[in-house]
């Protein structure tokens, strides 16, 4: 099991990302607050990391903290929940929000999220209920600061479009989110980041 990685980021484009660890390039998903906690492309990363493993793919997920890490943990072991759906969760909402809707039953907040209907929240909710206090919240991992270097940049409303399309969002559907906002001077991250809690607003 590979439980920390710890190497230069070599790209990144959400969920995805790759560390760059003594010349081998490991491939991870990443939610958006994880992304949010990530140095400039060519800086020195470390992320605690999940591997799942499946007949046609071994999937390496990664987390910038302990808490975000044991919380995808029992989010996938709640039925019907799989690693793509944790990480929609992790990415729309915190670690101590998701605690909160658990401990007070908090249905409506979590259908808000993209793919929690009302059954899986209140699965989540009878099945999280019980393991809420593994959740103990640590401080981020955290990156080594480095040199920054140069790396062309695409269109940051674009970068979202796609990360949003990647998470399972119809094309439309992600142009729409992100067309609504006011994205001037920001990142792609926090653009999702944005379009993600104005969904669950909504």
């Amino acid at each position: 099991m590979i439980g920390r990685l710890r190497g230069l980021l070599a790209w990144k484009q959400p969920p995805y990302l790759m560390i760059d660890a003594h010349g081998v390039g490991y491939e991870l998903e990443a939610s958006l607050t994880t992304f949010q906690n990530l140095p400039e492309i060519g800086a020195e990363a470390i992320l605690l990391t999940h591997l799942v493993v499946r007949e046609d793919a071994h999937t390496l997920y990664g987390f910038a903290d302990l808490a975000e890490r044991s919380l995808f943990r029992n989010l996938i072991r709640v039925t019907g929940v799989g690693p793509r759906l944790a990480l929609l969760i992790l990415s729309g909402m915190s670690v101590e929000s998701f605690g909160r809707c658990v401990r007070e039953g908090d249905t409506l907040s979590l259908t808000r999220l993209p793919g929690v209907g009302k059954k899986i929240a209140e699965r989540l909710i009878v099945e999280m209920r019980d393991r809420i206090g593994e959740l103990g919240l640590h401080p981020a991992i955290g990156s080594l600061p480095s040199e920054r270097v140069a790396a062309p940049e695409a269109s940051p409303t674009d970068d979202a479009i796609s990360a949003l399309v990647a998470l399972g969002y119809k094309l439309p559907d992600a142009s729409r989110m992100v067309q609504s906002l006011d994205t001037d001077g920001l990142t792609s991250e926090v653009i999702i980041r944005l379009a993600l809690q104005a969904s669950v607003r909504r």
